[in-house]
């Protein structure tokens, strides 16, 4: 169903998992509107009661995707109010302003926004090798 992430829900935990291994799980425009679309809907499910956000492969999440912002990913246009207004903040409110308790499950290097997703989230658990930039 998704293209850039995967999603699962078992015993109403409902993990969220960042799936662009090859670019350590960066965002672009559309990973964004995934994450976007299932937290809001995850936000009102009366079944879900915690959700645990990962990323796939050795990397949390690397940030911003900067081919894209460079427009390098197919001439993707940057939205003309600021990649932060569009998405980066939308999400972080999604997160912080979600009913039910967020974990960040943080398996390798969470830089740059990457970083703020996971800090923005109520609970932090990283591996002893990971790390934030």
């Amino acid at each position: 169903m998704w293209e850039m992430i995967q999603t699962q829900i078992q015993q109403g935990i409902a993990t969220l998992s960042f799936n662009r291994p090859d670019s350590l799980n960066s965002f672009n425009r559309q990973m964004h509107e995934e994450v976007q679309q299932v937290l809001k809907s995850w936000n009102t499910d009366s079944d879900i009661r915690v959700i645990v956000i990962r990323g796939n492969g050795r990397a949390f999440s690397a940030g911003q995707d900067l081919k894209e912002r460079a427009g390098q990913l197919g001439n993707v246009p940057l939205p003309p109010e600021g990649s932060l207004a569009k998405y980066y903040n939308p999400l972080i409110n999604l997160i912080r302003k979600s009913p039910k308790p967020v974990i960040a499950a943080v398996n390798g290097v969470a830089a740059g926004a990457g970083a703020n997703i996971a800090l923005a989230c109520d609970l932090g658990i990283a591996k002893e090798s990971a790390k934030f930039i």
